[in-house]
């Protein structure tokens, strides 16, 4: 029964995964496919690849979602518990997906944990929560905000003498390489969090005692994401490429060059869990309130914003339930 339930779990976190590579694929091609530094396809090839080799860079963040977030919950209860909270994710993604919202897929994950383990009365370890997902959810992207905004700055001072036509060319073979960077650095962040849940899964039934991620799990995640993320999200695309600001092309590698150093200082120095997308969406602020701040949608953004805001307690409230229907029809 256990076994059963645990491939069920693996199955359901790499569909998760899914969702995840397509909802996100535009954290690390919409600015390179808005500039016209990549065509779509070439540029969904190489984030695929990106992600595939970014999955495999660590698994301190797996750590975290694994172990920081909720108590380890035990037995088939506890595999309910994940069910849920996947459930829970992959609902709210396709929710913002169909609005063309690009909102977390980490913190749907992280909120589908904490509902699934409110609904079955598991504990919650808050102090985790505050610190390895919440201060990081206020702190990232006012950062990603600020750095981008002053290295365009300094491009612009730069630069101040050339031509613009020469100057477009060079950034857009510079994005080549900073979109491989964002890539690599989707890879690296939310792969870990789809590995941490099927360990959570695995801890769980006591199939293994630690946090470990084994190859098998890091493989499978690596390769459902790459799937997803060359499936493409083309509605995210259009909304983080076009909708928020015009981007040029040395606007366009301000704004991966700033998201992908935060998402690998995050992964690597702090461990914690930071959303990609909420990384570059206001690192494109940032660097678009260059050009002024009236071009700028604050619109759009503002409705980005409620959305990042709604999405912890969204994906809490539909994991909750998710867990209270499957715990009556079930009985566990």
């Amino acid at each position: 029964m256990d076994l059963a339930a645990v491939i069920v779990i693996v199955v359901v976190a790499l569909a998760f995964d899914f969702t995840n590579g397509f909802h996100d694929a535009a954290n690390a091609i919409a600015t390179s496919v808005s500039t016209r530094a990549l065509t779509p396809r070439v540029a969904l090839a190489m984030a695929a690849v990106m992600n595939l080799i970014g999955a495999h860079l660590g698994t301190e963040v797996a750590k975290t979602v694994g172990s920081g977030i909720i108590d380890t919950p035990t037995g088939t209860g506890g595999l309910l518990v994940v069910f849920s909270a996947l459930i829970g994710a992959i609902a709210w993604n396709l929710i913002t997906w169909r609005l063309g919202l690009p909102t977390s897929s980490s913190h749907a994950l992280i909120g589908g944990l904490i509902g699934a383990a409110l609904g079955a009365s598991s504990g919650v370890q808050w102090d985790g929560v505050l610190e390895k997902v919440v201060i990081p959810m206020l702190v990232s992207p006012l950062i990603g905000f600020v750095v981008a905004y002053l290295l365009m700055v300094v491009i612009l001072w730069t630069f101040r003498r050339a031509q613009p036509a020469a100057t477009n060319r060079r950034f857009k073979i510079s994005q080549t390489v900073s979109a491989a960077a964002m890539g690599l650095g989707h890879g690296l962040q939310d792969a870990q969090k789809t590995m941490g849940v099927i360990v959570l899964a695995l801890v769980t039934v006591g199939y293994q005692d630690g946090f470990q991620v084994p190859e098998w799990v890091v493989f499978s995640v690596a390769l459902a994401m790459a799937a997803g993320t060359y499936a493409g999200g083309w509605r995210i695309i259009r909304t983080l490429g076009r909708r928020i600001v015009h981007l040029d092309p040395p606007r366009g590698f301000a704004s991966e060059a700033t998201a992908s150093a935060i998402l690998y200082t995050t992964a690597f120095v702090w461990k914690a869990p930071i959303s990609t997308t909420q990384t570059i969406t206001s690192a494109i602020l940032g660097a678009g309130a260059t050009r002024r701040f009236s071009a700028v949608r604050w619109g759009v953004a503002r409705n980005i914003v409620v959305a990042w805001v709604l999405t912890l307690p969204g994906a809490a409230l539909v994991a909750a339930a998710v867990y209270a229907v499957a715990h009556y029809v079930f009985r566990i």
